[in-house]
């Protein structure tokens, strides 16, 4: 028998083909914009949009689609795009579009991710969210009224209905279970990656960017959105006491990233200090800027409080930039001992550890090393091929259908 034959349809044999079954991704927080918006959240669900049919492709085992709100995104290969007419940037608006409008649409999924936080409360298929932190239950103080009253009640509720749910750290895994309330089996690790846009640069091309930006002499980089969690305050603080008569001169501190909210007092703060010289607001930063600010930066310091993953350390860290944090929530299994690590409430820790690495170039050169194998673990597509699991484990436990 020829491989002619050996590979023919016998006649009379019809070969039926399973469909494909149907994901639907609630993304209506995905934003484009210049604002706070689009930071943190947004990147995991742009990724997560352009890299799981990536995964799928060649198999016709998943389908998906998208719900979003956004004019500007334009979807990727094998993602079916699914614009609403309703602007959802408006959070009430958003709210009860994902708990009508989506609802009904899960009558045709045979699963249904809610990539931030929430699901509609009742689903015609199964559910999986994506919990990134419970920062507004851990540090309610530091959020509007509304925004941690919302998402601590909707969240709560969905981690109760949904099959699985997917934590961006093991130390967020660890917060569902004790805050919401949810089974251990039933909330999975799968981390973030980092975008190969991040990588480290010639100290020539490095140089042509603090020229261009008037920072020849080096900076110190913070970038995050402006929020209270952040600690930004006290990395002011910290600043400012390297600052005093006698000391070594100082680079700039930079602070950039988009006004969040609660912001106000640390224009105040830089003022009363008298830093107006020394610390720079450049505001949000574009995507094709972005990995320059950190690879032409002396060194990152993220001193936050709390963060379910903490993803400027990653990309200040395959930028190869040398990075201080905090030592607490997520950060230390994301920084390893690729980074310094400071108590965030510490402002004398802080201070001697951006001390110590402008005087020290050689703990910069190991800190940037280490650094940069750190970020050579983490990968979006893995984050992509590890979801992907967590979707066949619920629907391969019965949870997939075919609505109408």
């Amino acid at each position: 028998m020829n491989a002619q034959q050996g590979n023919a349809i016998m006649p009379g044999v019809t070969i039926h083909k399973r469909p494909p079954l149907h994901i639907g991704l609630n993304a209506h927080l995905l934003s484009l914009s210049t604002t706070y918006r689009s930071a943190g959240i947004n990147g995991y669900i742009y990724q997560l949009l352009n890299r799981l049919p990536a995964e799928m492709s060649g198999s016709p085992e998943l389908s998906f689609a998208a719900y979003l709100h956004d004019p500007c995104y334009r979807g990727s290969p094998g993602l079916r795009v699914v614009r609403s007419r309703w602007d959802t940037s408006n959070p009430w608006r958003r709210i009860v579009w994902e708990q009508t409008r989506l609802a009904a649409l899960s009558r045709g999924l045979d699963l249904l991710h809610g990539l931030a936080f929430v699901c509609p409360l009742v689903s015609a298929c199964p559910t999986v969210i994506s919990v990134h932190d419970l920062s507004f239950m851990r540090y309610p103080e530091a959020f509007r009224r509304f925004n941690r009253t919302y998402l601590s009640l909707f969240t709560r509720l969905s981690v109760r209905r949904a099959a699985r749910v997917i934590a961006g750290s093991e130390s967020t895994r660890q917060d569902i279970i004790a805050l919401c309330n949810a089974r251990p089996e039933q909330v999975v690790t799968v981390l973030d990656g980092v975008d190969e846009a991040f990588t480290p640069a010639s100290a020539a091309a490095c140089d042509e960017f603090r020229q261009a930006k008037g920072l020849q002499d080096g900076y110190i980089l913070y970038l995050g959105t402006l929020e209270p969690r952040k600690n930004i305050a006290r990395l002011i603080d910290a600043y400012a006491a390297l600052k005093r008569p006698g000391a070594r001169r100082l680079p700039p501190l930079v602070i950039a990233g988009a006004k969040g909210w609660f912001y106000e007092s640390l224009f105040t703060q830089v003022t009363s200090l008298g830093l107006l010289d020394d610390v720079l607001f450049p505001g949000f930063v574009t995507a094709e800027e972005l990995p320059w600010w950190y690879r032409a930066a002396t060194l990152f310091v993220y001193p936050s409080r709390f963060e379910g993953f903490g993803l400027p350390v990653l990309e200040a860290m395959a930028s190869g930039t040398p990075v201080i944090t905090s030592n607490v929530s997520s950060l230390p299994e994301v920084a390893g001992d690729a980074a310094l690590l400071v108590d965030p409430d510490d402002t004398n820790a802080l201070s001697d550890a951006i001390a110590s690495l402008l005087s020290d170039e050689a703990l910069r050169e190991r800190l940037a090393a280490a650094g940069l194998q750190r970020a050579a673990a983490f990968s979006w597509n893995r984050t992509a091929a590890e979801t992907i699991e967590v979707y066949r484990q619920v629907l391969g436990a019965g949870g997939g259908h075919h609505g109408a």
